[in-house]
């Protein structure tokens, strides 16, 4: 079964859901999540500075994350197992601006999403998983920032039924002390 590259817009202006190119016979598959040519063709620049993969146990949340400066537009995919992604328009002069999507990235699907600039990112792990991160940025610490994971005026809908519920996440002590988006906003602005 062979599968050619699909780029939808979704509501969030530049949030593109990509079904890759994926060729399956006895032996397995080949999958190529991205090509330059491909993209271009289809209106999309995304040039690769950086190349990033997590692994993470089911129930960790890494979120909502950005650069303050510098921002990173990226191309995530979950190579291996299962995530709850969810990213969150901060541009104050999008139409979509607070709102957040939430895509079930599945290894198995090969499914992927382009995230802009100026968009907090993080998922919820559902299975054991490995996910991989293609910037067109590189990464600066000094400008690392983000939002609490369930910050109220953001209200993402994470499903913590499938991990056992909240008593079963697994938060990095960075995450855990992450402004509230009314916060970041008035230290920073959005963007």
């Amino acid at each position: 079964m062979n599968t050619k590259f699909d780029f939808q817009e979704t509501e969030i202006p530049g949030l593109i859901e990509v079904t890759p190119f994926n060729a399956e016979d006895v032996r397995g598959c080949f999958t190529k999540d991205y090509s330059k040519e491909v993209f271009e063709a289809n209106g999309i620049h995304h040039d690769i500075a950086e190349i990033f993969y997590t692994t993470s146990h089911k129930g960790v949340i890494r979120a909502l994350h950005f650069q303050r400066v510098k921002q990173q537009p990226k191309l995530v995919r979950c190579i291996y197992g299962h995530v709850y992604d969810v990213v969150v328009d901060m541009r104050k002069d999008s139409p979509t601006f607070k709102r957040w999507l939430g895509f079930d990235l599945i290894g198995t699907k090969h499914n992927e999403i382009l995230v802009p600039a100026g968009c907090a990112h993080g998922y919820l792990v559902l299975e054991d998983s490995i996910v991989s991160y293609k910037c067109s940025e590189k990464f600066y610490g000094e400008y690392d920032g983000g939002i609490r994971w369930n910050d109220p005026d953001i209200a993402v809908e994470w499903p913590l039924e499938k991990i056992g519920g909240e008593e079963k996440l697994i938060l990095a002590d960075k995450d855990r002390s992450l402004p509230f988006f009314q916060e970041f906003v008035k230290e920073y602005g959005a963007f």
